[in-house]
């Protein structure tokens, strides 16, 4: 590679928090880009863990790279990007994913050799092997954020549309498939994520914690209790099931609103 790039990596306030493959994740230890007013609010964020994070992608040559649309902040070196659609039937394809799920249309491909930055976020990042999940995994809506051009997306449907609808859940949830390393958007960090090996066993939960499952889970959307009535009266209503032989990522509370530490200004 012909270029250099200076005081990012070896910055003294980034500090490197995973690596996997071709993706690297940093975390900027202090927010030094605050005013008078901010300063205050930007260091306690920092004490209580709150800080930027950024997905790095060393490109190969080899191997490209899907990105979630407007997540890429900058790219040096021979890089090059391209819809990432394979003619009018993908393009269809892809249209009717982006219609019945939360995630955006289309996700652009990025090849060549060079560095890809991804835009700075407050939540965690968290690298995954497929191969850790028999190269199939099931993500909640949101969560989707870069992986391995070998990985291929689809949308995997709940195994019962009426209680989708009931439960005011969608009906489709994006499935990626192959061999390479996903990197997931989450709201928690990986020491607070709850881990979950199913063996021909269920998992219920009340609310939208689970952040990714197996393929090879059934999930619906079911009544806590036997009957209406048992499931009123018990105050838990409709939960979601996962059934049968896979793991479950869970997140330990629903995910707080996100908050700019460098949108705070005083208003007295």
């Amino acid at each position: 590679m012909a270029f250099t790039v200076s005081n990012f990596e070896n910055n003294d306030d980034v500090r490197k928090l995973a690596e996997l493959g071709q993706f690297s994740v940093v975390e900027w230890q202090r927010d030094l880009s605050v005013s008078p007013w901010s300063a205050q609010t930007a260091w306690f964020a920092s004490e209580m863990n709150v800080r930027r994070r950024q997905l790095l992608i060393k490109l190969d040559g080899r191997t490209g790279v899907t990105l979630q649309a407007g997540a890429m902040q900058w790219t040096v070196g021979d890089v090059q990007a391209n819809t990432g659609v394979k003619g009018a039937g993908d393009l269809m394809g892809k249209m009717f994913r982006g219609a019945v799920s939360q995630d955006t249309m289309i996700k652009p491909e990025y090849t060549g050799t060079g560095m890809l930055v991804c835009e700075p976020t407050w939540q965690f990042i968290q690298l995954i092997n497929l191969a850790q999940w028999g190269n199939s995994i099931v993500l909640n809506d949101g969560l989707f954020l870069a992986c391995d051009s070998t990985i291929s997306d689809s949308l995997q449907r709940r195994a019962n549309m009426t209680s989708a609808l009931a439960g005011n859940e969608g009906l489709f949830n994006l499935r990626l498939d192959g061999a390479g390393v996903v990197a997931l958007e989450t709201p928690c960090p990986l020491e607070e994520i709850v881990v979950i090996d199913l063996q021909n066993d269920e998992l219920k939960i009340d609310g939208n914690y689970a952040l990714a499952w197996s393929s090879s889970l059934d999930f619906t959307v079911e009544r806590s209790g036997k009957s209406l009535i048992g499931s009123a009266a018990s105050g838990e209503g409709l939960v979601n099931v996962y059934r049968g032989t896979g793991r479950v990522l869970m997140a330990p509370m629903q995910p707080a609103t996100n908050y700019n530490v460098n949108a705070a200004e005083s208003t007295d």
